[in-house]
């Protein structure tokens, strides 16, 4: 009868691995909390920069007709198709008072970035000052 040698091949048990898997998961779950932040920031930009652009779609509005507008319609802003109508726009732009010398308008979140309740908003006025309105 012939001796038949069997090699092992050094690898990790299936236990080793799901324990690492297991660490990890642990791991990304301490981490993700602190992300939310980061990505209402980014989020945030959108709003910023569509409140820039409507700024500036006021300002000529305002240089034809010497006054401001609460129509989006009247300055030719277009907004995005929002989440909430399948499209990819978090943030709702609205006039929310306009006069011969100036004019509010607003960008409201429809999402809860950190699910704390509260929506993000963020305001321009007719001296470009742009500030956060509400935090989220």
């Amino acid at each position: 009868m012939k001796k038949e040698n069997k090699k092992y091949v050094k690898a990790y048990s299936l236990s080793e691995i799901l324990v690492v898997l297991a660490i990890i998961g642990i791991i990304i779950l301490l981490v993700m909390p602190n992300q939310t932040s980061v990505v209402s920031q980014a989020k945030s930009l959108e709003a910023q920069n569509m409140l820039a652009h409507l700024h500036g779609l006021q300002k000529n509005y305002f240089y034809r007709y010497s006054k401001y507008t609460s129509n989006l319609d009247d300055i030719g802003f277009v907004q995005e198709k929002t989440i909430e109508s399948n499209g990819q726009a978090v943030y709702v732009i609205t006039i929310q008072e306009a006069s011969n010398s100036g004019f509010i308008a607003r960008a409201r979140a429809l999402a809860d970035f950190d699910g704390d309740g509260v929506f993000n908003e963020w305001q321009i006025d007719q001296d470009r000052n742009l500030k956060e309105v509400v935090k989220d």
